[in-house]
């Protein structure tokens, strides 16, 4: 044999310096060695109880992996490059513990569905945290809508003023997004955490395996039907990564909210000084760089979507070596996705408001303008005949620098004979809140209710 490699029986040369160094895995995919180690102790168990291995044989290296495995947690384990992923590093060191027993370990299976086994457990372990951070983000929003049920600010349409909604509205429109991110992690999960051991190299195995014994042991939701599929997708890691960047898409827009809202122009929210930065010549500024930092990094997690994805797109059946590509975006992404929602609950938890600037804005923009048209269409005149007498109302308060509330009856009805004293309890905007009694509205109500469901779903 040319090489040590423990695939080098049929070559005449060494594996050249460059290429192994091109092709080598082991500097990231060692971080898969917590899955590596027990699918292979799953993999060994079900060897034994089909007889493929003695039982002892298979307590041997279930012993020799445990101490493979004390050794990486411990550091002191040797990853070797010339053994080019963490598969080979850990049979050979396997190997050098048990003797000559270590070579039965990969019998029934190819590192073609092991590595996708690894990566499936990975991926799903990930999720897994992703469902805890997004949790406790949904929880903040929730508490904040709580906590400012009766603060109204104007809500916009194409960023110009259009209706005053109240804050807790705005908050859990956020959270009912980050419950469906959560909705969609869930449904990862079901298609992640599936075994595709037994493919083997492609076309399974001649060996009496049980695939459904291993999937059972590691926790499993099921097992491969199509060797081919098993070892030659990786959807699973494609749709977590877009479940990701769905979530980065929800962030990035709160972070622009936040950045907007934290302007002095706006002043709707006090950015805590912790998750702010300073000017090194503008003494007075104070900076929204985690959002923008938070925004910017959403591209990031797109690139890495799309990354894999045009990896995958011109791959023929079965396994390509390049789906070797798959890991170090996934890596990116999920530590991306991670921390930012993770940093975006301790951001959101201390955030302050400032209810009166909120409140102030209000009177900026006619935000009780359609309020007054509904009030017309009570009394009679039909909608678009109501919309251009508001119209004209508006008009003529830009002129004058007022807001409608604060026109007199008496120059209300020079717009129409049909206003009368019972308009003033439309105009009001805390009114203009209230009156939304529709599902899902602003309206008291409506948020209450909605209150109520997320702190159920939160409990459960």
């Amino acid at each position: 044999m040319a090489d040590d490699k423990l695939w080098g029986g049929r070559f005449s040369q060494k594996t050249a310096a460059s290429v192994e160094d091109y092709t080598q895995s082991v500097d990231y995919d060692c971080a898969l060695y917590e899955e590596d180690i027990a699918g292979s102790k799953a993999h060994a168990g079900m060897l034994a109880e089909q007889g493929v291995l003695t039982v002892a044989e298979a307590e041997k290296l279930s012993a020799g992996l445990d101490q493979v495995l004390e050794e990486i947690r411990s550091g002191k384990f040797n990853w070797k490059r010339e053994y080019e992923d963490l598969h080979m590093n850990i049979e050979s060191r396997l190997t050098e513990i048990v003797g000559p027993v270590g070579g039965k370990l990969h019998t029934g299976r190819s590192r073609n569905d092991q590595v996708a086994l690894d990566f499936r457990l990975h991926v799903t372990h990930r999720l897994a945290d992703w469902k805890i951070v997004v949790t406790k983000l949904i929880g903040v929003l929730v508490d904040k809508a709580d906590q400012y049920r009766d603060v109204l600010l104007p809500g916009y349409t194409h960023m110009q003023p259009a209706q005053p909604v109240s804050l807790a509205h705005h908050m859990l429109a956020y959270a009912w997004m980050f419950r469906r991110d959560f909705e969609r992690v869930c449904d990862c999960m079901k298609r992640s955490n599936v075994s595709p051991l037994g493919a083997a190299a492609l076309a399974g195995t001649t060996y009496p395996i049980n695939p459904a014994s291993v999937a059972e042991k590691l926790g499993m939701g099921g097992t491969f039907n199509n060797s081919l599929d098993a070892v030659s997708d990786r959807d699973f890691v494609m749709e977590a990564m877009f479940t990701g960047s769905l979530m980065m898409t929800h962030l990035s827009r709160l972070c622009e909210e936040l950045i907007i809202w934290s302007n002095p122009c706006f002043g709707f929210v006090k950015l805590p000084d912790a998750f702010s930065t300073g000017s090194s010549i503008m003494p007075q500024k104070k900076n929204p760089d985690v959002c923008e930092l938070m925004r910017g990094k959403t591209g990031r997690v797109y690139g890495d979507l799309f990354s894999l994805m045009t990896t995958v797109k011109g791959l023929p059946l079965a396994y390509n070596r390049d789906m070797q590509e798959d890991k170090e975006p996934f890596f990116d992404c999920d530590k991306t996705v991670h921390d930012s929602i993770s940093i975006m609950a301790e951001m959101m938890s201390e955030m302050g408001f400032n209810p009166e600037n909120m409140r102030a804005a209000l009177k900026k923009g006619f935000l009780n303008a359609t309020e007054l048209a509904d009030y017309l269409v009570t009394k009679g005149i039909p909608f678009r005949e109501a919309h251009h007498i508001t119209g004209s109302v508006v008009a003529f308060c830009e002129k004058q620098g007022v807001g409608i509330e604060d026109l007199n009856l008496e120059k209300l009805c020079e717009f129409s004979d049909k206003i009368e004293s019972d308009v003033a309890e439309v105009l009001s905007y805390d009114a203009a809140v209230n009156r939304r009694v529709s599902h899902g509205s602003t309206g008291p109500e409506s948020v209450s209710v909605q209150i109520a469901d997320m702190k159920k779903w939160l409990e459960s």
